[in-house]
């Protein structure tokens, strides 16, 4: 169970043989349990989206008992229920030339060759096993006319192979998921903890064995014991205040995970979605998407003219003054042959570049046009409507404006993170027993994720992937040797009380939000869209203030017994703070440009021979394979102190490195 190897660098514990027979030859060799043995296991699982929801079902199923943690009102209040547009599948429905290897091949490319080939693969051939589950629970995916199930195009593909329920996707996936789960909160082999926050981990003899944790209604600290932990908490995207993100998602479970040992890998992989609504004013606190789906029909322009772009930021024209002859479907122009469904961080560094320019169309300047004029004059309305209604509506609801008859405006925003929590082939985290599914974990995307992937990747870690790999861990583990009477559990539970009672003995001047605002403010600017040396290193320097202003000025009222969410908040702002500073070393330490991480250092130019042959365009991401074909992998080290880096070196034998184009 040694994670590091003897040449001092991380082991993914990936089994031999051919990439397309791991999977296949691990399950027919791995350690089983047999199903008396099962029920002597208790399993603890935090998060209950599509990841947790899914595992802690199934586990249950499969006879484990069960502990599930939510600090939702209910398993269905989870963020996975936010996903709009779909969740890929390499069904091949279509005929289009899809295949388990055409959608493997897609998200490595797509995270700019910086996955692990082994956990790529087995994604693409689980995914479709998820559809035939999701059907099997009653998941109402659309339908063709004729009743087979219908698909849709997604960024970075050419094929068309998302599976979607409308413009609410991961709603009725977490509905079918939510159903599993309640199945067996009723049989009694799932306890289900909702209302309650997971606010450290305990580790005896170096296994995680138990979580601590607070009732958010009471404000009760207790913990809890079990034979391994699974985290499956989501993402950290909050780090930047304004995101796409529910106003709940935080990084705690998986920050009090890494200060306890857990390796955190790539945190300066982070996703801004292209098709966003604008911010609006100074004092938005959360951000809206607009699902990536409306990318197949709506086309995306601005005014090739600065001046007509003025004009229209000023009110004195709309977009629909605007000839044909005089928009720059600026996607379209660069990319041929994938056009508007160009990758997520392609399209969203093209929206920021026409902006910077001059040309965008919002009254902030930061804005572009998604347009539907010829789709409506091609399908008609009411086809549009079939397929994206709920999105349409909702935009008019937040902006006042029909999308039929006016082209939206639409720009990038935070959506999701690629980093995580490191996890070897089984999902098992260097510290041994703590497993880790989902968004929470780093292994899947790379450097960027490509659209319907996240859903993906959930439920097969959830449904598929963690039934197989946890007796790996459990075989080797005596149950019930663990309880909270252990010292460490005692010892965990001061520690988090002790915490509690600090952040409410402040007493200072500033509120949270005040505090996380400026927080995320200066981590867009600085580790965003585009990063630089100066930049990255300027936000290094200020962080440790944010820091100090925090412990010393934060204003939280109330007590620590019963409900609090300013303190809820403040528990969270406080880790942000600190993972921000993680972030920034991790964007500065990998001095190249590779899918969401782009340093404006490194990008091709028009002296670069890939450029003058017309392989790919200047001002593209430049990665340096040579230094930075690996996994980065952060261990804490103190409050304040520069984390140490241990490396895992990413192999491709299946895959050829190359310059990632979409022309």
């Amino acid at each position: 169970m040694e994670t590091i190897g003897s040449n001092g660098t991380l082991d993914a514990a990936i089994p031999p043989g051919p990439l397309t027979e791991k999977w296949t030859q691990f399950k027919s060799r791995a350690p089983l349990i047999n199903p008396a043995n099962k029920r002597k296991f208790s399993v603890i699982v935090v998060g209950s989206g599509l990841a947790g929801g899914a595992a802690a079902a199934t586990l249950s199923e499969l006879g484990y008992q069960v502990k599930c943690f939510c600090y939702q009102d209910s398993p269905r209040r989870a963020h996975s229920i936010a996903a709009q547009g779909g969740i890929n599948a390499a069904k091949n429905y279509q005929n289009d030339g899809d295949s388990v290897w055409r959608l493997f091949y897609d998200t490595v490319k797509g995270g700019d060759f910086r996955s692990r080939e082994a956990n790529v693969y087995r994604l693409a051939e689980v995914s479709a096993n998820i559809i035939d589950q999701c059907v099997a629970q009653g998941v109402p995916f659309a339908r063709e006319y004729g009743g087979l199930l219908a698909n849709r195009s997604f960024g970075g593909a050419q094929v068309s192979r998302t599976f979607y329920a409308a413009g609410q996707t991961g709603q009725q996936l977490l509905i079918g998921c939510y159903q599993a789960l309640e199945k067996e909160i009723q049989k009694g082999g799932v306890t289900m903890y909702p209302r309650t926050e997971m606010l450290d981990l305990v580790l005896v003899d170096g296994h995680a064995k138990g979580i601590v944790v607070r009732d958010l209604q009471t404000g009760e600290v207790s913990s809890h014991a079990a034979d391994c932990v699974i985290l499956a908490t989501g993402g950290y995207g909050n780090v930047f205040y304004l995101s796409t993100n529910a106003m709940g998602c935080n990084v705690m479970a998986a920050y009090r995970a890494h200060k306890r040992g857990a390796f955190f890998a790539n945190p300066c992989y982070t996703q801004i979605h292209p098709t966003c609504i604008p911010v609006s004013g100074d004092y938005q606190s959360k951000l809206t998407l607009m699902s990536e789906s409306l990318r197949n029909d709506g086309r995306i322009w601005v005014p090739k003219s600065p001046e007509t772009a003025e004009k229209i930021r000023k009110g004195e024209l709309s977009g629909n003054d605007v000839p044909e002859d005089e928009r720059d479907y600026y996607l379209e122009r660069k990319y041929p042959s994938f056009g508007n469904l160009a990758p997520r961080d392609i399209s969203s560094r093209s929206a920021k570049e026409v902006c910077d320019e001059g040309c965008g169309v919002s009254s902030t300047g930061l804005g572009v046009f998604l347009d539907f004029r010829d789709s409506i004059e091609r399908l008609g309305e009411d086809a549009i409507r079939a397929r994206y209604g709920n999105l349409f509506q909702m935009y008019e609801k937040i902006t006042g404006s029909n999308p039929y008859k006016n082209p939206m405006m639409i720009y990038p925003a935070v959506h999701y993170t690629m980093g995580g929590l490191w996890v070897d082939y089984n999902l098992m985290s260097n510290v041994p027993g703590l497993h880790v599914l989902g968004e929470a974990n780093f292994s899947d995307h790379g450097a960027n994720r490509l659209g319907a992937s996240a859903l993906m990747q959930g439920l097969a870690d959830g449904y598929f992937v963690i039934p197989a790999t946890l007796p790996v861990y459990l075989s080797k583990e005596t149950p019930g040797t663990v309880t909270t009477d252990a010292p460490e559990f005692r010892a965990a539970e001061e520690e988090v009380k002790n915490r509690i009672d600090q952040l409410i003995a402040i007493g200072g001047n500033r509120p949270v939000d005040h505090i996380h605002r400026e927080l995320g403010l200066l981590v867009w600017d600085k580790c965003g869209m585009a990063r630089s040396e100066e930049g990255l290193k300027e936000a290094l320097e200020k962080i440790p203030a944010i820091r100090e202003e925090f412990w010393n000025n934060v204003r939280i009222p109330g007590r620590a017994s019963g409900m609090n969410m300013e303190l809820e908040k403040a528990g969270r702002v406080a880790d942000f703070i600190d993972f921000a500073e993680l972030m920034c070393h991790d964007a500065l330490d990998r001095a190249e440009s590779c899918g969401g991480h782009f340093r404006v250092e490194h990008q091709y130019t028009g002296e670069d021979p890939e450029v003058q042959s017309g392989h790919t365009g200047e001002g593209e991401a430049k990665r340096r394979d040579d230094e930075f074909c690996y996994v980065s992998a952060w261990e804490y080290t103190g409050p304040g102190e520069r984390p140490a880096l241990q490396k895992e070196p990413l192999e491709y034998e299946n895959v050829e490195l190359s310059v990632r184009s979409y022309k």
